[in-house]
């Protein structure tokens, strides 16, 4: 019961607070990098919007993945990087400004994109999938609401109370990885009985899903002669995913709580393939 209730009424507040920490770092100046890193912004989108939705899609197909776990995949697939990229990205000594103009743009893209491309999973594994699809409209409106606007405040909030803003950086962050932390939690504990079941069907796909698109993002970025840092972040980038908004997607607009269950395993995983980027790229940038 705690969980239902965690899941399905604090969720959104939770990740109001996650986003808002967002735009309390993001400036208008992030949004015109693409003007400076139009080939590092390109290949970075490019990577997230496209390749990601299609390799996870492969995968999904090669493993045999079906209905509510083949759905949770392609739903976190679909959603952007978060903002535990941007702190990944800083830690791992990429290019954190990049990371932040990715997180941002591809945010923004995704409003629109996730609806048609989770409706395309559900009626592609999903038994009667055309009756589960998500409103199209509602979807784009309710993602708007709970992800855009509060970036927007959060920008707002830096453009006129810069000091205000950097007070409230710090505890803001601690704050939205508490969140992170319980819903991922909420979400196993909802469906405990099926966590090891699931973990086996999943679990695999979700790995081969991070490492995959992580080694994408970088060796591209790397033959297309992007720098050392430039190449981790668009490797991060790719691979660090939204993970709560996969689960807000999977609760709360379509009402399947087993769906979030891959997406809180990815979130997992790639906690741990953080760690080893992070590791990674100490060794070989040296300030």
């Amino acid at each position: 019961m705690e969980s239902n209730i965690l899941l399905t009424v604090f969720l959104p507040v939770a990740l109001g607070v996650i986003m808002l920490g967002m735009g309390l770092t993001l400036r208008l100046e992030d949004f015109k990098r693409i003007l400076v890193y139009p080939k590092a912004i390109a290949l970075g989108l490019v990577c997230q919007l496209a390749l990601l939705p299609l390799v996870c899609f492969a995968l999904v197909k090669l493993f045999g993945l079906q209905t509510e776990m083949a759905v949770g995949i392609m739903i976190l697939a679909a959603c952007p990087g978060g903002p535990t990229s941007n702190l990944i990205s800083h830690l791992a000594k990429g290019d954190t400004a990049l990371s932040i103009s990715l997180t941002a743009f591809s945010s923004l893209i995704t409003v629109v994109s996730i609806p048609f491309i989770v409706n395309f999973a559900i009626v592609e594994f999903m038994p009667d999938g055309e009756e589960q699809q998500l409103n199209v409209l509602k979807t784009v409106i309710s993602v708007l609401v709970i992800t855009i606007i509060p970036v927007a405040i959060g920008m707002f909030i830096l453009s006129k109370a810069s000091g205000f803003a950097q007070k409230m950086g710090k505890p803001v962050k601690i704050l939205s990885g508490v969140f992170l932390v319980a819903i991922i939690l909420a979400a196993v504990l909802k469906e405990k009985e099926i966590l090891v079941e699931s973990f086996k069907q999943a679990g695999p796909v979700a790995l081969a899903l991070n490492v995959v698109m992580m080694s994408i993002g970088y060796y591209l970025a790397r033959i297309l002669k992007l720098n050392i840092r430039q190449s981790l972040t668009i490797s991060i980038e790719t691979g660090i995913q939204n993970g709560t908004l996969g689960i807000l997607i999977a609760v709360t607009l379509i009402g399947n709580s087993q769906m979030s269950i891959p997406v809180a395993i990815y979130s997992l995983i790639m906690f741990f393939t953080a760690g080893l980027i992070i590791y990674v790229g100490n060794k070989i940038i040296k300030d």
